[in-house]
């Protein structure tokens, strides 16, 4: 197994594209046209975006998240990290490359399960940045636990008609359409019972009741609303993968989006620790920067050290991915445990970084803010980091077996005694050695 912590130096020249592009490009439109990044653009706005975008497919960083069969650059798992890590601290960064979610892992389950006219009606034109999605799973009632989904699909003739509510279904008033999680057999498992589909925005019996807003978005922010499914009808082939066989389709979407997560969370902490340096060295407290405090070159030193360990860690998993591992048990167990550290690494990191800047660091005059109030996201979506802590646990312990006795197996009296059996001739002669016949061991 070989190990290198290089990059290519052709990609490396990429990103050092990106840093540049990303910081005098697209960090302004985040400052000018908040909240416009996950919808179609008028036609004024796309005159600013679309040359952008052109740069990006010219530079062959254009959604670099499917392999070239499905219709993307292929770069694999552990380029996509170091992409993210440069585009997640701005809104827009992700759209202008075109990886923003849920995009991504929504063009994931079209590209393996969608059928050839799926592909040109949506996969095509979602990969160009023409249309946006939205994925349709979580419900009141059963927050992140599917077995208590209630929404249900029921053929009638050529059609399925899906009936339910839905809650926190992101970007759906500005979607072209949704894949949607419902139960098509209420009689067996949750795990096979439930299927799922394809459902373009425009199909009658789709009430949005509430657009949600995720905390301190503004009015015309990305939209999460709670959504009914009134009767709605779409044709057989709308479905998506085998009828039953949801949570297979899901985890090719969920395992990804995880991943995905991660490897922004990198890059938002890194740029919280990067103002909150600035800012100890700016701030002076009496004739002195505030950096020269023990106690705020520990907060410093304690998030390096957090931030680089779970950027190694999400790198790691990554290059697992790339091994030819996909999301394997193996795998599932570390991308549950970089779902969780990338809530408990933001949370720290930022918590730091906001005291740090002092009451500046409170307000809407910095992009802490807006990156704090994500810290509670992560510990929420695709699923709470609680649920991801028991599933890592039981992948850890899986394999493993009890001690065979009453003792552990490293209980060190039986290991002395086993150990002295096997040298107990070496012993004997040390003894002898020493002259000493106390020192020779009981039955030597």
């Amino acid at each position: 197994m070989a190990w290198d912590f290089s990059t290519e130096p052709g990609f490396e020249e990429q990103l050092g594209w990106m840093r540049g592009f990303v910081r005098e490009e697209v960090a302004p439109l985040d400052l000018v046209f908040p909240h416009l990044d996950h919808r179609v653009p008028p036609p004024w706005l796309r005159r600013v975006v679309d040359p952008l975008k052109t740069e990006v497919k010219q530079r062959g960083l254009w959604a670099c998240h499917l392999g070239p069969e499905l219709g993307g650059k292929g770069f694999g798992q552990v380029k996509l990290s170091l992409m993210n890590e440069i585009l997640a601290p701005y809104q827009w960064g992700p759209t202008i490359f075109g990886v923003q979610g849920p995009d991504t892992g929504n063009a994931e389950i079209i590209a393996h399960y969608g059928t050839e006219a799926q592909k040109t009606r949506y996969l095509r034109p979602l990969l160009e940045g023409e249309i946006f999605s939205a994925f349709s799973m979580t419900e009141p009632q059963g927050g992140a636990d599917p077995t208590l989904f209630e929404c249900r699909a029921a053929r009638d003739g050529d059609e399925w008609v899906l009936t339910g509510e839905k809650f926190f279904t992101s970007n759906a008033q500005h979607a072209a359409f949704f894949i949607v999680m419902a139960v098509t057999n209420a009689d067996v498992s949750p795990y096979h019972g439930m299927s799922m589909f394809l459902v373009p925005a425009d199909s009658p019996g789709i009430n949005i009741l509430r657009p949600t807003r995720y905390m301190g978005e503004a009015e015309d922010g990305m939209d999460h609303p709670h959504i009914r499914y009134d009767a709605v009808r779409v044709p057989l082939d709308s479905l998506l993968g085998p009828e039953g066989e949801a949570f297979t389709v899901a985890q090719t979407r969920l395992s990804g989006g995880r991943i995905h997560h991660a490897m922004r969370a990198v890059g938002q902490a890194q740029y919280a620790f990067d103002m909150m340096c600035e800012r100890a060295l700016s701030r002076r407290s009496g004739d002195q920067p505030v950096s020269a405090k023990q106690l705020v070159e520990e907060a410093i030193a304690l998030a390096y050290a957090e931030i680089e360990q779970f950027r190694l860690f999400v790198l790691r998993t990554a290059w697992k991915i790339d091994q030819g591992q996909g999301y394997s048990r193996e795998v599932r167990k570390d991308i549950a445990i970089a779902k969780v550290l990338s809530y408990r690494v933001m949370r720290s990191v930022l918590d730091k970084a906001v005291h740090i800047h002092g009451a500046l660091g409170t307000t809407d005059e910095m992009p802490l803010a807006r990156l704090w109030q994500l810290v509670p996201g992560y510990g929420i979506w695709d699923g709470p980091t609680e649920s991801h802590i028991s599933t890592a646990a039981r992948l850890i312990l899986k394999g493993r077996v009890p001690a065979s006795g009453l003792w552990p197996t490293e209980w060190v009296p039986a290991r002395t005694e086993a150990a002295e059996k096997k040298y107990a001739e070496a012993l004997l002669e040390r003894a002898r050695a020493a002259g000493d016949a106390a020192e020779v061991p009981a039955g030597a």
